[in-house]
């Protein structure tokens, strides 16, 4: 009895590593990408942005590990393991994937244009080759990015929906995770953008609000893991409303992003307004200290 009145404690040390590997080997693995000079590593062989990505995928996968062992609801092993393995499955298509579009952002590829509509693909031959490019793409935005965080956010959902409790002074959320907090919302803001997952992320706000409403009429109310995921997805939400309405009325990401669920991409953004402008830019400057300009 008495076991069961003790607080809930907050899992800071998974909570921090989680914020820290999202930033550093998935928000940062595309800087690192571009930001690394071609003299190190020839574009045949793996890249240190490659590296950061298979670095996610294994250190990604214990932490799930870790959160479904803190969980207080069990789980069939059968049903982690699959999940575990779908994970990693989805995100090892999109490393490769990923890894060879990088290559091709080197070569002018674009982001912003579909497929058939970016300059490098016009005069290929055979024509027939562009199918393959198209299934690359595919493999990389639909396929890679569903068996990635299909899996990932039914095991966030699956912790969250045991982190309830009865003792009323734990709704409320320590230092910690108020620092953590913000970190932690742009992640969510980055794969819901980046990962093209609104609906699957908005499907999982909603299970997690009405689980939360469920359980309150039970006299339960979430600890403060509980809250911490639940503000998260919050503000991740909101942030991704902000990010839409700053973006409202750009006519070439709405091409790219047709239909009633508009929501660019962010590397697509900046192939459009940011690497377009500092090529210009660089031009430019070659212009005006070189010899000869044309």
């Amino acid at each position: 009895m008495k076991s069961s009145m003790l607080k809930p404690q907050f899992h800071l040390d998974l909570w921090l590593c989680f914020t820290i590997q999202n930033w550093l080997l998935d928000i940062g693995r595309p800087i690192v990408t571009i930001l690394q000079p071609l003299e190190w590593l020839p574009l045949n062989r793996p890249s240190p942005g490659d590296c950061l990505h298979m670095a996610y995928n294994i250190i990604t996968s214990f932490l799930l590990l870790k959160l479904i062992e803190r969980s207080p609801k069990t789980l069939p092993r059968s049903a982690v393991y699959l999940c575990i393995i779908t994970f990693v499955m989805g995100a090892s298509i999109h490393l490769v994937a990923d890894s060879i579009t990088r290559r091709l952002l080197l070569s002018g590829y674009q982001l912003h244009l579909s497929v058939r509509e970016n300059p490098m693909f016009k005069n290929v031959k055979p024509a027939s080759l562009i199918d393959s490019f198209e299934l690359l793409y595919y493999f990389d935005e639909n396929l890679g990015h569903s068996m990635w965080y299909f899996p990932l956010f039914l095991i966030i959902f699956i912790y969250f929906t045991g982190c309830f409790t009865h003792i009323k002074e734990e709704e409320r959320l320590p230092l910690p995770a108020w620092l953590l907090l913000s970190p932690s919302a742009i992640c969510y803001w980055y794969q819901i953008t980046e990962g093209q997952i609104f609906i699957l992320f908005v499907f999982t706000f909603f299970a997690m609000t009405a689980t939360v409403i469920h359980q309150k009429r039970k006299g339960l109310v979430p600890d403060s893991n509980g809250l911490f995921l639940f503000y998260s997805f919050t503000i991740g939400l909101g942030l991704v409303t902000l990010w839409v309405a700053c973006l409202w009325s750009d006519q070439v990401l709405r091409k790219k992003y047709p239909g009633v669920i508009y929501i660019p991409e962010p590397w697509a953004f900046y192939t459009l307004h940011i690497h377009n402008k500092l090529q210009g830019t660089q031009s430019s400057l070659t212009c005006d200290t070189g010899p000869v300009c044309h």
